[in-house]
């Protein structure tokens, strides 16, 4: 059974690469935020190397470092890696093989994002090749990416500053789309991030800092699942840790909105063999059961189609058809209806 829930937060950039604090303030500001467990993304063409010497338990939190490779497209967040990847003559492809190479793996980054409007001219560093293979899997939820678009004059930016929790879009339309076209061909995991920098915002004579390390931290969050306590011993938690994001073991939330530690999404079978988040089993009749911790509207997508919806803190649906099943749960707010809340990763049932 899988009933032991860490909540950390990945994608983040320090004073290494286009970040402003190092290391150990994240983590100070990590465990502020009530995290577990951060990986550390810095971009390869600005940092000169790994850092892995930092990578260790600060406190109870557990720091990993990890890498973001590619400069103006093909972004590509990079875990569990033994050298340093430069990937500025690479291709996507290359990116990827050098990654697996290592016994490390990937996740595509904000793939479809768009841009700033208003301060960046709509800049976005997308994924443009869609022939790679051999990936993980993709990074669906950025919280920078995500808030950024929004921001299309000084009017908006004020608004949404005021009210970033509760404005945050979800994962778009295309990314979705996107991730649930390749479930149909394989398993593909999920993943979310802050994409914290915590950096400067520069116009004219005007300097402020829109978002903390602490807020963007306690953002779009991973849950991940395990079997057991998190191990002591770093290496081991470590390992216990990427385990879990290689399988999909994990939902994504925008834990700023509401705390969404006790969510499930679980299969149960007559015969006991159950499968949780991530995993794939034949098809048999069961049940799919779905619990909150906080009321909400819970959305059941099949093969990227919405087939159900319940609002509450449980809900059970009866499968008799072979899919690949989802969870999208959205939390209503006064004035600002349903916003985007949890998004699990998908159970296949083949």
């Amino acid at each position: 059974m899988f009933e032991h829930e860490y909540i950390g937060n990945l994608h983040i950039h320090s004073y290494y690469s286009d970040g402003v604090y190092n290391v150990s303030e994240i983590a100070g500001s990590a465990v502020k935020a009530g995290l577990d467990f951060i990986c550390i993304n810095d971009h390869d063409f600005l940092t000169p190397g790994l850092h892995l010497g930092e990578e260790g338990f600060y406190g109870k939190l557990l720091v990993l470092m990890g890498l973001e490779i590619g400069k103006r497209h093909h972004h590509y967040l990079a875990f569990d890696l033994k050298e340093m990847i430069k990937g500025d003559n690479m291709g996507p492809q290359e990116v990827i093989d050098q990654v697996n190479g290592q016994g490390g793996f990937g996740f595509i980054a904000h793939p479809f994002e768009k841009g700033m409007p208003f301060r960046e001219k709509s800049v976005a560093y997308t994924w443009e090749d869609r022939s790679v293979q051999d990936f993980t899997g993709i990074e669906t939820w950025n919280f920078s990416s995500r808030w950024k678009e929004q921001i299309k004059s000084v009017f908006h930016g004020i608004f949404y500053l005021m009210f970033p929790h509760q404005t945050l879009k979800g994962p778009s339309k295309e990314t979705l789309y996107f991730w649930d076209d390749l479930c149909q061909e394989r398993r593909v995991a999920a993943l979310g991030g802050s994409d914290a920098h915590g950096s400067q915002f520069k116009w004219g004579p005007i300097r402020l800092r829109p978002f903390t390390y602490k807020y963007l931290l306690g953002t779009i969050n991973i849950h991940i699942l395990l079997n057991k306590y998190m191990p002591l011993g770093f290496r081991q938690a470590k390992k216990e840790v990427y385990e879990a994001m290689r399988e999909g073991r994990l939902f994504i939330a925008h834990d700023g909105l509401c705390p969404a530690r006790g969510f499930r999404f679980d299969f149960i079978s007559p015969d006991g063999s159950n499968l949780f988040m991530g995993e794939e089993g034949d098809f048999q009749p069961g049940d799919l059961v779905m619990e909150l911790p906080h009321s909400g509207e819970i959305r059941l997508i099949k093969d990227g189609d919405l087939i159900r919806k319940w609002q509450g803190r449980e809900a059970a649906f009866n499968v008799t058809e072979k899919g690949v099943y989802r969870v999208e749960v959205y939390r209503h707010l006064s004035l600002f209806g349903w916003r985007p809340w949890i998004f699990s990763n998908p159970i296949y049932l083949g």
